[in-house]
């Protein structure tokens, strides 16, 4: 005997059993063994229809297990991408900051040259302002 599912030996021996006292009760009488009639055919077109439910709930089972086995591979696939995608975009974002303190150092020592050139620049005029106002000065002097 099965412990899942319709045991088809359990249920031929019901069968028997059942056709057995349907015949004894026609012998008694004959509508009480056409209601029992009745009853067996409605019970075999319940088992069939329940046969065929757990046949069908069996396969759409199936085809759920095999298309979540099927996204769970996709959805892993999609993670192991996702991870090198991230990966990717690390290498980028290192390489980036690298690149944003190199310009951010060449702009700062640009800067110190600019400002040193600047800085010579505006001593070199003061020194020659100065030269111009003691050569103006000694123009001016003798006239006095």
């Amino acid at each position: 005997a099965r412990e899942t599912g319709i045991c088809p030996i359990r249920r031929e021996l019901y069968t028997q059993c059942f056709d057995e006292i349907i015949r004894q009760v026609t012998i008694n009488c004959a509508e009480r063994g056409l209601l029992l009639l009745r009853v067996r055919d409605e019970m075999r077109m319940t088992i069939e229809a329940y046969q065929a439910l757990y046949c069908s709930s069996i396969a759409f089972g199936m085809r759920k297990a095999l298309r979540s086995e099927q996204g769970k591979s996709d959805l892993q696939r999609d993670v192991e991408d996702l991870r090198d995608e991230k990966a990717d975009l690390e290498r980028q974002l290192t390489d980036l900051r690298q690149r944003a303190e190199q310009a951010d150092r060449r702009a700062a020592e640009l800067r110190l040259a600019e400002e040193k050139k600047h800085g010579e620049e505006i001593a070199f005029l003061k020194k020659t302002n100065q030269q111009l106002k003691a050569q103006l000065e000694g123009i001016i002097a003798p006239k006095k």
